[in-house]
Parts: C-alpha cells; sequence; structure tokens
C-alpha cells in the first residue's frame, strides 16, 4: 500500500509541474506576440527579418497552440520553437535599431518630454 501513495503523489506533482511548465509557455508566447504587436513594420525590414504579419501570424498560432494543447504534444514545442526563434534573433535585431523598432504614436524626432525643441528658437 505505501507504494500506492507514492505513486500517486509523484504523478500529482508531475501533473503540478506539468501545468506550471504550460502556464509558462503561455506567458512566454503571450510576450513575445506582443512585443511583436508593437514593433514598426519598418523595423523588421530594416533588420533584414521576415515582415511584421508574418511575425504576428506564427507567434499567434503559438499562442493559440500553447492554450489548447497540452505540453506533451508536438504543437507546442513547435511554437516555443518559433518563440525561441522571434526572442533570440528577431526582438534583439530590432531593439538595435534606433528608437528600438518601437510605434511612434505621434510626435517627430525633436520632441522632448516636455514637447518639440525648437533648438532655442
Amino acid at each position: 500500500m505505501p507504494t500506492r501513495v507514492v505513486d500517486v503523489v509523484l504523478i500529482e506533482g508531475f501533473a503540478g509541474f506539468m501545468s506550471l511548465l504550460s502556464l509558462a509557455l503561455i506567458v512566454f508566447s503571450g510576450f513575445a506576440l506582443f512585443d511583436a504587436a508593437i514593433r514598426r513594420e519598418d523595423g523588421y525590414r530594416a533588420a533584414d527579418k521576415q515582415t511584421k504579419p508574418f511575425w504576428l501570424i506564427i507567434l499567434g498560432i503559438a499562442f493559440v497552440v500553447n492554450l489548447i494543447f497540452p505540453i506533451l504534444s508536438f504543437l507546442p514545442i513547435i511554437g516555443l520553437i518559433a518563440t525561441i526563434v522571434y526572442m533570440v534573433d528577431v526582438r534583439p535585431a530590432l531593439r538595435s535599431l534606433p528608437g528600438g523598432g518601437r510605434s511612434r504614436r505621434g510626435g517627430s524626432s525633436s520632441d522632448g518630454p516636455y514637447g518639440p525643441y525648437n533648438g532655442g528658437r
């Protein structure tokens, strides 16, 4: 009987670990999707990477797959690989661009924290 209790405890512990791992993958792919969405379209071309819609589709599919399928199937692993490629290759290339590759919402490059800088005019 004691081995049966140990088996149950191990199985429940493994299930808990897999749940946490699945949650971590969902958060990781969600962050990558959000990060890809806030980068400028021309930044992808300037960094010589695939287009912004390409990465949004790939990372969106990876996010949905991580939500739907359990971690033990092969689809979340493929999504994890795509997310890792974005995070270690594309994101650093976009961040190295002037302005970090982030979208600008109005304003010009001469705007300061309190409005436009007119050069002392």
